[in-house]
C-alpha cells in the first residue's frame, strides 16, 4: 500500500470527493483545497508527493498555481481540465505538468496514471543521483548529487525533464542531438512522448537560461535536426 500525499487543488466538490475515495482506498494520504489559495497555502505547510490540479479553479487559473509551485518545487503535477480545447499539452508542459486527465474521466484509471508518473519520476530521480558528481561548461553546472542546476552563481529551478536535457549538452558540448535521441536520453517512456514535447522543453530551458543571464545563448537549433550546446559559451 501507498502512502504518498496527494494534494487534490479543485472547486467541484463531487469530483474531490470521489478523488479522495479513490486515492484513499489505494493507500494514498489525501488532502483537498478548493481553491488555487488554499492549494498553495498547504503546499507551503508540507509539500505532498503529488498534485492532482483543476485547470478552472474559482480564484485563480490553474496554469498560474503551477507556475507558482515551480518557483521552489519539482513535486509532479497533474492538470484536470473540463474541456479538452482548454489546454495545449505543449503549454502545460512548459508550465511544469507532468500530465493531463479531461472530464468525465474514471478515477481508477486516474489513479493509475497518479502511480505511474511517480514512479516515471522515482525512476529519473535514482538515475540522475547515480550518476554522481557534476557535470560543467562554461557558466553552466549540474549538480547530479543535489538535483541542482547553476548559471554562474544563480540558481536555476529547472524540471526534471529540463535538468535532464541540460546535462545531456553539458556532457558533450557542440554534439547535436535529434528529438529522438534526447528523448531516449532523458524521458523514461520515449515511445509516448512527441516531438513537440521536446521543443516545449528545449524552449522552457532556454527562457529560464536567457532569464539567468540575458546574454547567454547557449542552445543552438539546427533545423531539421536537433539541438547542440554553443561551444563558444
Amino acid at each position: 500500500m501507498s502512502h504518498d500525499r496527494v494534494l487534490v487543488v479543485e472547486d467541484e466538490p463531487t469530483i474531490a470527493e470521489a478523488l479522495e475515495y479513490s486515492l484513499e482506498s489505494e493507500g494514498f494520504s489525501v488532502r483537498l483545497a478548493g481553491t488555487g489559495g488554499d492549494g498553495l497555502a498547504e503546499i507551503s505547510h508540507r509539500e505532498p508527493d503529488f498534485v492532482i490540479l483543476d485547470i478552472g479553479l474559482p480564484d485563480m487559473s490553474g496554469f498560474d498555481v503551477c507556475r507558482e509551485i515551480r518557483k521552489t518545487s519539482t513535486v509532479p503535477v497533474l492538470f484536470l481540465t473540463a474541456r479538452e480545447n482548454e489546454i495545449d499539452r505543449v503549454v502545460g508542459l512548459e508550465i511544469g505538468a507532468d500530465d493531463y486527465v479531461v472530464k468525465p474521466f474514471s478515477p481508477r484509471e486516474l489513479v493509475a496514471r497518479v502511480r505511474a508518473i511517480l514512479r516515471r519520476s522515482r525512476n529519473a530521480i535514482q538515475t540522475e543521483q547515480a550518476g554522481g558528481g557534476t557535470v560543467e561548461f562554461g557558466d553552466l553546472k549540474v549538480d547530479n548529487e543535489r538535483m541542482q542546476a547553476r548559471c554562474g552563481e544563480k540558481q536555476l529551478n529547472l524540471s526534471r525533464y529540463e535538468l535532464g536535457l541540460l546535462k545531456v549538452f553539458l556532457e558533450h558540448p557542440g554534439r547535436v542531438y535529434t528529438r529522438d535521441q534526447l528523448m531516449e536520453q532523458v524521458w523514461d517512456e520515449p515511445e509516448a512522448s512527441l516531438d513537440r514535447t521536446v521543443d516545449a522543453h528545449i524552449k522552457s530551458l532556454r527562457a529560464k537560461l536567457r532569464e539567468a543571464n540575458p546574454d547567454l545563448d547557449a542552445i543552438v537549433t539546427h533545423r531539421g535536426i536537433g539541438y547542440s550546446l554553443r561551444e563558444d559559451l
